[in-house]
């Protein structure tokens, strides 16, 4: 067993996560030795967009269970992911429809879009697939949470982010600021991904995942002697 089947292992056990944990990487070049997404392009919309699946957040999900490499356009039908993606400019995003859609719903202040964070560097291709199966050192490992489970990830990291929509900065968050954070999700998502309501998203940057490991083991060991005890106090009361 290697280290990122170990790694896997680990938190999906300690956790007690009902999905494996992600590998995501950001690639200069397009990678030799993977398979591409396989998915269908619909017909563009009037303002251009199109994509092999209709926002880069649904490529999480598949990605629990397949390896596969992405390139820009296959993400192209959500311009707030593909701006947090480093894969499309501010200005760009803002002449899409459905960036005029959510602003005119009031879901976002259009004054926001400048401060959301970004990846900086137009990556050629991403990479997903389970962190069991990485063939090399990802950039970000992003995990399937409950309520719970992120109350435990806070338990070992104290310092880590909270965040709303969009659902998907919570990626450059990790990569270009080197902190983990959790998002609370967000409307567009939870409907393209068909994520459960109860779900939240984490992200971590991978050179802090072994750290997490160990924090993990002393946080829910101390968790699992504070519920014995609730438990057993509980029983006065019965």
């Amino acid at each position: 067993m290697n280290d990122y089947q170990i790694q896997a292992n680990q938190i999906r056990e300690l956790l007690g996560l009902s999905h494996s944990p992600v590998a995501i990487t950001f690639c200069d070049h397009v990678p030799e030795g993977l398979s591409n997404y396989d998915g269908v392009y619909p017909e563009p919309t009037e303002d251009g967009r199109t994509g092999a699946v209709a926002a880069g957040c649904v490529f999480w999900g598949k990605a629990c269970t397949q390896n596969f490499v992405t390139v820009p356009a296959d993400h192209a039908n959500c311009s707030v992911g593909s701006l947090t993606h480093g894969l499309i400019s501010l200005n760009e995003a803002a002449s899409k429809a459905d960036v005029a859609a959510v602003c005119e719903a009031k879901w976002v202040d259009p004054e926001m879009f400048p401060h959301i964070p970004t990846v900086q560097k137009k990556p050629s291709a991403i990479v997903y697939g389970p962190l069991a199966e990485a063939a090399a050192d990802p950039d970000i490992v992003l995990l399937r949470l409950n309520a719970k489970q992120a109350m435990q990830l806070h338990s070992a990291l104290p310092t880590i982010r909270f965040e709303g929509k969009p659902q998907c900065h919570i990626v450059p968050i990790a990569l270009e600021h080197k902190e983990a954070a959790i998002s609370v999700g967000c409307m567009l998502s939870r409907v393209r991904t068909g994520f459960s309501n109860s779900e939240m998203t984490c992200t971590i940057p991978y050179d802090q995942v072994s750290d997490l490991v160990d924090a993990l083991h002393a946080a829910c060991s101390a968790d699992r002697m504070v519920a014995a005890y609730a438990s057993q106090d509980a029983v006065r009361f019965r």
